[in-house]
């Protein structure tokens, strides 16, 4: 069976579920007598009739709710396409797996050894954090995942009649819960909620990810008949861990505070910790070894009685509960010790690190194998070291983030309060900041004694540095990331964080001080910028003193895109990395990223393996950050196989990219030639956001209004308040053109620049052909603008448009748009040889499921968007109820178009 047959297969499979679930959901709505919206549903009979009745709050919710149902349909199908591949066509038939990178080492003739050795230097870290671009409820999300295990529960062809109504009647029964749910924060949801909805992620997804992905690896590796004793322990395994934003990221969220700093640190410690006593007590149960069946070593038996007289009462205790079981006994003691790291009791045992029950596990470990109970070690143990390695005593590490206009607001704080005359250090120049710098360096002293308030910024900053030093001093830095400077665009910004470090006594501890390149300017002044903070005094002597130091840098893909435009921002990326990798090559220095993604190809999202292959060769040191945020995290990894096959498309990914070297030498004129382009495509970009009447226009051209008034997200749309684009957060700004179908962040400039370019270097075009096929860049590049370009819709774009009544303004800037859209596929299709009804049929066919319900939704949200926008302060009441009306829209959309920020 070839894989374009089970691909049709799929996309039938996705139909006939969603016509399933659709059914059984209009069978609902008839049970809560809401019969005319069962009948009004546009996805088995095409478009409703024109029926006022029909454009109001339960059409929309009803709908929204068969998106998801769409959604779902979609994730099941993918997951069957996997299985159905794997099985007819062999594991390396997934792209990006374990099985095919595999296949691929092999056929290229890499030696297994060389291979073991390498996989033991990957470590990625995905990093959740809470920007704002979940738009449902995480109660409606717990419905979802719940409504997803009962279609995977239906599977089962063995069910009874009997069997399958029941099983019918429970979905019905949860889509009427999910009814009368609501779809929508009505309230803004507290750091609390975001924290929780995180925390779920980590405790009860995350860890049988990391086991289900462990296994795939496995499998890869005996199907290729490799040697078993090169992959069987936790140390031969890619490292994978885990990072969090929520709690330490500040740069313009003034609700987190250093209170909820502290609380969150101490809410991972104690999640991680009864984490890995669950799994301790099941691993007790398991290994039942009688010792009148066993032949245990006297040496155990002495070290299990030494422990238990070490710990008193308590530790006879342990022992006394398994008499004649020593295994268990050994793991009881174990369990006692937990119990008191658990309640930070000071007693004799107390494990001080992760690295302490690693050890103990590990001799637990050499005692099953000298008792020839390797399976069952490998069974039982294995996992709580896994466990133990990938999420320690901290769960996730807590990244510290904030500003560097905000820092420089502290630091003039607090040289204010220590009195100092010149203390705007805003003001001063680069040279000046970095000779004060420079001479405070070479002190310990603060500036300030404890308890001495500075001002706001400095409070703040010194606030949740003095809780990052409390939980330091106790547990160690296990539990703290980075600390990550937003726009960073001098060396001067990275140093004085030292400063804040030294304030709070933390100077010592060697956290990472990582800079986020940003805009295009900075991403181009990185090399530069890095090239001064590796060789300053503070990192030259922490580069002397740890062998194994590494230089994180943060790449970010969201404010490079609205500075420059979505081609501009990945080649400048592109080239950052290379010459960013150079740096640290020239100075012996380890560098690793991390990538800034969003869940939109317009802020860096799209598929991981595809990503992570369109890097530069080379640029990969095996160790890689990326962020995961807003609705991508259930996106990718609410459903137990979802999970699975994105974490192993990153560590797989991960790990075939740092098996690939820089070329011998750069090819000049490819550089040469990607340059004029996208100086075209920036050139065109610009043009539009430098239109003296853009601002005009976009705040009437999308909904960019409302969107400032929904509830998604704890933290505010822009970062000072101030209304201009350049405060505008990145994601207001894609949600906003998403909503309106416009996608400008996703393609806008390509079109005119590929049509541009082709007339003035016509051969150098015709290269882009062989560029598409053989460069990894090129081709991930264009797939997504081109997907970008589809998931848009003229007809949408100039309902929009029309909301703004200057038609000079209108038609000038809607002919650049369109003109600019029209191009863009048409050179694409060029490009890639290929009809696009050809090369993407899953994606067509994905779009027009969604089409119709979206014209309605589309149409509904313009009549109540200029109902609102005509209204006054002094119709609040009436304002309020159409708000809300838009709002329940944007959820609605969000869902079909699979696309927020």
């Amino acid at each position: 069976m070839s894989k374009e047959i089970i691909q049709n297969e799929g996309l039938e499979k996705i139909q006939t579920e969603f016509h399933y679930l659709v059914s059984l959901f209009k069978e609902m709505l008839v049970s809560i007598d809401k019969g005319d919206i069962a009948g009004a549903l546009p996805f088995e009979n095409g478009i409703t009739s024109d029926k006022t009745a029909f454009t109001n709050e339960n059409l929309t919710q009803a709908i929204g709710m068969c998106f998801e149902l769409l959604n779902i349909a979609e994730e099941l199908s993918a997951t069957q396409y996997r299985r159905k591949t794997e099985t007819q066509l062999g594991l390396e038939s997934t792209r990006g797996s374990w099985g095919e990178t595999l296949h691929q080492w092999k056929a290229d003739g890499i030696d297994e050894k060389e291979i073991a050795k390498k996989l033991r230097d990957v470590k990625v870290v995905p990093v959740l954090t809470a920007h704002p671009t979940e738009a449902k409820r995480l109660t409606v999300l717990d419905i979802h995942r719940e409504l997803y295990l009962l279609m995977v529960k239906k599977e089962n062809p063995n069910w009874s009649t009997s069997e399958q109504q029941e099983l019918k009647e429970e979905i019905i029964s949860l889509m009427e819960r999910w009814w009368r749910t609501g779809e929508i924060y009505l309230q803004k949801p507290r750091l609390e909620d975001e924290r929780n909805n995180l925390m779920h992620y980590f405790v009860n997804v995350f860890p049988e990810a990391v086991q289900l992905s462990d296994q795939r690896l496995i499998n890869a590796w005996k199907d290729q008949g490799y040697t078993p004793e090169l992959l069987e322990w936790p140390e031969q395994f890619p490292m994978i861990q885990f990072g969090s934003w929520v709690g330490g990221d500040r740069d313009g969220h003034p609700f987190v505070t250093p209170a909820f700093t502290a609380s969150t640190l101490q809410y991972h410690r104690q999640s991680a910790l009864k984490m890995i006593q669950e799994q301790m007590i099941n691993l007790a149960s398991k290994l039942s070894f009688s010792i009148y069946q066993n032949a245990v070593p006297q040496k155990v038996l002495d070290h299990i009685k030494a422990q238990a007289e070490l710990y008193g009462k308590d530790g006879q205790k342990a022992i006394n509960r398994n008499p004649s079981e020593p295994l268990r006994q050994y793991v009881n003691l174990l369990l006692l010790r937990l119990k008191y790291t658990i309640k930070d009791d000071h007693k004799a045992g107390r494990f001080n690190s992760a690295d302490d029950l690693l050890q103990e596990l590990k001799q637990l470990r050499t005692i099953l194998i000298d008792m020839d109970a390797t399976r069952l070690a490998k069974q039982w143990l294995f996992p709580i070291e896994r466990l133990v390695q990938c999420f320690g005593f901290h769960l996730a590490k807590l990244d510290i983030r904030n500003n560097s206009a905000y820092h420089e607001k502290a630091i003039s704080q607090i040289l204010a309060a220590s009195g100092y005359e010149d203390f705007n250090y805003a003001s001063w120049d680069e040279d000046k900041r970095l000779a004060f710098i420079n001479a405070e360096l070479q002190s310990k002293r603060p500036f300030l004694v404890t308890g001495i308030s500075c001002g706001p910024e400095a409070d703040n900053v010194l606030g949740y540095m003095r809780e990052v030093k409390n939980y330091v001093t106790k547990y160690g830095t296990d539990g703290i990331g980075s600390i990550i400077v937003s726009m960073t665009r001098s060396l001067s910004d990275l140093l004085v964080v030292y400063l804040f470090l030294r304030e709070v006594g933390l100077q010592d501890t060697n956290l990472p001080v990582v800079p986020l390149l940003e805009t295009i300017d900075d991403l181009i002044a990185g090399p530069e910028i890095l090239t001064d903070f590796l060789n300053h005094p503070m990192l030259k002597k922490q580069r002397e003193t740890n062998p194994t130091f590494s230089q994180e840098v943060m790449l970010g893909y969201s404010d490079s895109n609205k500075d420059g435009g979505i081609l501009t921002s990945r080649w400048n990326i592109y080239k950052a990395e290379e010459n960013l990798t150079k740096v640290g090559d020239a100075l012996g220095v380890k560098l690793y990223f991390f990538h800034g993604r969003g869940g939109t190809i317009s802020r860096g999202g799209g598929k991981i393996h595809r990503f992570l292959d369109s890097m530069p060769p080379g640029s990969m040191s095996g160790h890689i950050k990326m962020t995961v945020q807003g609705e991508t995290i259930a996106n990718q990894f609410a459903n137990r196989l979802t999970a699975t096959y994105n974490l192993e498309m990153f560590v797989a990914g991960t790990a075939r990219q740092t098996l690939k070297s820089l070329p011998d030498a750069k090819n000049e004129a490819l550089y040469e030639m990607m340059d004029r382009l996208v100086d075209l495509a920036r050139g065109t970009y610009r043009k539009l956001l430098d239109h003296p009447k853009f601002i005009n226009f976009y705040s009437k051209a999308t909904p960019i209004d409302v969107l400032e008034q929904s509830k998604i997200g704890s933290r505010p749309a822009r970062r000072t308040g101030q209304r201009s684009i350049d405060d505008l957060r990145s994601i207001p700004w894609v949600f906003s053109w998403s909503q309106s179908r416009f996608n400008i962040s996703g393609w806008f400039g390509i079109g005119t620049a590929l049509g541009e370019f082709e007339k003035q270097y016509p051969e150098d075009f015709k290269k882009l052909t062989n560029l598409y096929n053989d460069w990894a860049f090129m081709k991930y590049s264009l797939i997504q603008i081109e997907t970008n370009l589809l998931n848009s819709d003229t007809d949408v774009m100039n309902a929009f448009a029309a909301q703004l009544d200057d038609t000079e303004t209108r038609a000038e800037l809607m002919n650049l748009i369109l003109n600019d859209y029209q191009t863009g596929l048409d050179k694409i299709e060029t490009i890639t040889e290929g009809s696009v009804h050809t090369r993407r049929v899953s994606k067509l066919e994905n779009i027009k499921l969604r089409n119709d319900a979206l014209k309605i939704l589309h149409k509904i949200q313009l009549e109540y968007l200029i109902k609102w926008r005509d209204l006054d302060e002094a119709e609040a009441e009436l304002k309020a109820k159409y708000l809300l009306q838009l709002l329940l829209l944007v959820n609605a959309l969000s869902g079909g178009l699979k696309s927020t920020g």
